[in-house]
């Protein structure tokens, strides 16, 4: 993607091209992580991996608050689903795990909804730096 960006742009800044590139990426990416509950958090894995090798690209471009919103889906979606695995299996069991783990999924699922909407008008996300 490198050649995407033209001599006259500055550092951290995409091009056009480079742009729209980025913006089907964030697309693969909230698809990738909708697709979570049904390969067991696989595809965010994945989707955290890319997020991180493609993030510099995006720096300094409004496609990077969700790079940003992504990587904040992904890794407290993550710790909320380990405290509620750990609260299934030990003696509190399902009357907390359980609980929590259906919060956590409507939670991932609104942010990856309110993401993936947001993206589409082509609008930032309400990220605090």
């Amino acid at each position: 993607m490198a050649e995407a960006i033209s001599g006259t742009s500055a550092p951290g800044v995409a091009a056009g091209s480079q742009l729209e590139a980025l913006k089907k990426l964030s697309t693969v990416i909230y698809a990738l992580q909708a697709g979570g509950f049904l390969f067991m958090y696989i595809p965010h894995i994945v989707a955290a991996v890319v997020i991180y090798q493609k993030k510099a690209d995006a720096t300094g471009t409004w496609l990077e608050s969700h790079f940003r919103w992504q990587l904040r889906t992904f890794w407290y979606g993550l710790v909320w689903a380990a405290l509620g695995f750990l609260f299934i299996i030990t003696f509190v069991g399902m009357v907390i795990g359980l609980p929590l783990m259906i919060v956590n999924g409507i939670w991932i699922i609104y942010r990856v909804v309110k993401g993936w909407l947001r993206l589409n008008d082509g609008k930032q996300m309400y990220v605090a730096t």
